[in-house]
């Protein structure tokens, strides 16, 4: 069995240090009649102890964070209220959230579990043929989606490149699309760089508030940037040297749609972890294992080399792609590694 990673002393005592100016954040200290009366607001953004609310004008404040708030996303539904003056660059604050509809949440490993984006009833997962196409984090990614029940879309970008890779790549691209779409799932093909295939995109957004997630690299800002012409986002071009995506969004943010709804840009990855969800959640979470799950020889089946197990003769009979099976083995295997102790869950 692989031993859980611990915390070196120098990553505990960052952890200690953050935690600390969490606490130690002074309030911002306005009286009653200083401020305006209660109304609601959506968060467009958060920055540690403040956030950009947007009221229901459309205008966008920027606000304290109560510290009796106990959690803030972008998403969020919450009452404020207004200040009569500013005080250091705040203009109001923010002093109740309401229930979300929904939460999406990316495990970390010095912060636990860490919410997202609030509100959400549809998930972007974008992938692309650089800087790698990845089924095992679109694996990663539908788990998570299965697990919150948010409807994903899968979202190929980058389709001008097909062509630079061999065919063996190209073919082996093709089939897990295809096999995703056998499930259920809808999958588009776009390219940021010609346009093509961003009509099919943008008319599946209106009356929405989607989320685009994925590692980094894939061009979730330049489709933001596509979708949403006048919305300034800071993209990157993949890293000539390591060939590894660069991070262009810190935080996740919300953009209002001309056509109703919502789209929110979060911060490339990455790896989407899963070390917070139990065994057989995952296996819960690939849809084609389920007419067989239960099926097994013997209850503690890891669905391996063991007798009788359901999966891999389902495997063997063609009804589930051996590939899919060997991406659910791989996200296994990385949960005991990267889960970090119950000390740091709780942080």
């Amino acid at each position: 069995m692989a031993k859980k990673r611990r915390l070196n002393k120098g990553q505990q005592r960052r952890v200690k240090l953050n935690q600390r100016k969490r606490l130690e954040q002074p309030d911002v200290d306005w009286d009653n009649d200083q401020l305006g009366p209660s109304q609601e607001g959506r968060v467009i953004s958060r920055y540690g102890q403040h956030a950009d609310i947007m009221d229901n004008s459309g205008d966008v404040v920027r606000c304290h964070i109560r510290r009796a708030v106990d959690s803030l996303v972008c998403g969020d539904r919450v009452q404020w209220r207004r200040a009569t003056s500013s005080t250091d660059g705040m203009q109001g604050v923010v002093e109740a959230v309401h229930d979300r509809d929904s939460l999406l949440s990316r495990p970390d490993f010095y912060d636990g579990l860490k919410p997202v984006a609030a509100n959400i009833d549809q998930i972007l997962v974008i992938s692309s043929v650089l800087p790698a196409f990845s089924s095992q984090i679109i694996d990663r990614y539908l788990v998570a989606c299965e697990d919150i029940g948010i409807e994903p879309i899968l979202v190929l970008n980058k389709t001008d490149l097909l062509a630079t890779l061999d065919s063996e790549l190209q073919q082996e691209i093709e089939t897990c699309l295809s096999y995703y779409a056998s499930m259920g799932y809808q999958v588009l093909r776009v390219s940021s760089a010609t346009t093509d295939g961003l009509s099919e995109l943008i008319a599946q957004l209106p009356g929405h508030t989607s989320i685009v997630v994925g590692q980094s690299g894939v061009g979730k800002s330049s489709l933001v940037n596509n979708i949403l012409p006048d919305v300034d986002t800071i993209t990157n071009d993949v890293s000539d040297n390591s060939g590894l995506g660069q991070h262009t969004t810190t935080v996740a943010t919300w953009y209002e749609l001309p056509e109703g709804g919502a789209l929110i840009d979060s911060p490339g990855i990455r790896e989407f972890s899963l070390w917070h969800l139990e065994k057989e959640r995952v296996a819960w979470g690939f849809k084609d294992f389920r007419d067989v799950l239960g099926g097994c020889k013997f209850r503690d089946c890891k669905h391996q080399n063991d007798p009788g197990c359901a999966l891999q003769e389902a495997v063997e009979a063609g009804k589930i792609a051996s590939w899919r099976l060997q991406n659910y083995h791989r996200i296994i295997e990385s949960m005991n590694s990267q889960k970090p102790n119950r000390a740091m869950q709780r942080g």
